[in-house]
């Protein structure tokens, strides 16, 4: 059976969709660049469909590409598109939505009796340190992904019991998305001492839990949200 990865091209993604592979299992790439798309394909021996999440159109596409059964759905589409609240656009808002909470409902939805055909199957979404701390210029992101944690719990009760879905909130974590912010030596060194580890996340950090909640082996993991942060968001530091 086959895991289905939207936001393939991406760090996280990719690497999800490498170490399930690696692990024996089947998986079903999405994406948009068109190009690094085929080529991850041709690496793992996959299928893949060729779309963006903001056409509505795709989900429906993707799940025919991929075929039933599905033993898991992965939604790891993300923006860090940072603003101060009073120049962040209605636009802009409804853009992070769209991407990060909206897209998650309609790629699970879209995938649902694929799923179902499935003995058991799990879905994986992803949030961030920002829906549960308070940070400047994070409104709009904080809010798409304060929708995706509802989105998680509301999923879990209903799909239960044959179907887990849990998401993994990740702090600030070195992949080419948040470049903008890593890329100045002194500013990713800041940064970094805001978290009680001294480090900012590797993509490595995120991948072992997330193939384990793809799992049979979390079971008994259902509708919870897993902070993959450095300890930001429960610990206050040593300053």
């Amino acid at each position: 059976m086959t895991t289905m990865i939207y936001g393939a091209t991406g760090a996280i993604g990719g690497a999800i969709a490498r170490n399930l592979v690696a692990s024996g299992n089947t998986v079903h790439l999405v994406g948009r660049n068109a190009e690094r798309l085929q080529s991850l394909a041709s690496e793992l021996g996959s299928g893949a469909t060729v779309g963006d999440i903001l056409d509505p159109e795709v989900f429906a596409r993707a799940v025919a590409d991929a075929g039933a059964p599905l033993q898991g759905l992965v939604y790891a589409v993300g923006s860090i598109a940072l603003k101060p609240l009073g120049r962040t656009s209605d636009e802009d808002m409804m853009q992070d939505f769209r991407l990060n909470a909206l897209g998650a409902a309609q790629a699970i939805r879209a995938a649902l009796p694929a799923l179902k055909a499935s003995e058991q199957a799990s879905i994986l979404l992803f949030s961030s340190v920002a829906a549960g701390l308070g940070f400047a210029s994070h409104a709009s992101i904080a809010m798409a992904k304060g929708a995706v944690e509802a989105l998680t719990r509301s999923a879990a009760a209903e799909l239960a019991p044959k179907i887990r879905v849990n998401c993994i909130a990740p702090s600030l974590t070195r992949t080419p998305l948040s470049e903008h912010l890593t890329a100045s030596e002194q500013m990713s060194t800041s940064l970094a001492q805001m978290h009680p580890l001294q480090r900012l996340g590797e993509v490595d950090d995120i991948v072992g839990l997330a193939e384990l909640l793809l799992s049979p082996k979390s079971g008994w993991i259902t509708g919870q949200v897993i902070a993959v942060d450095g300890g930001r968001s429960r610990l206050a530091g040593k300053k």
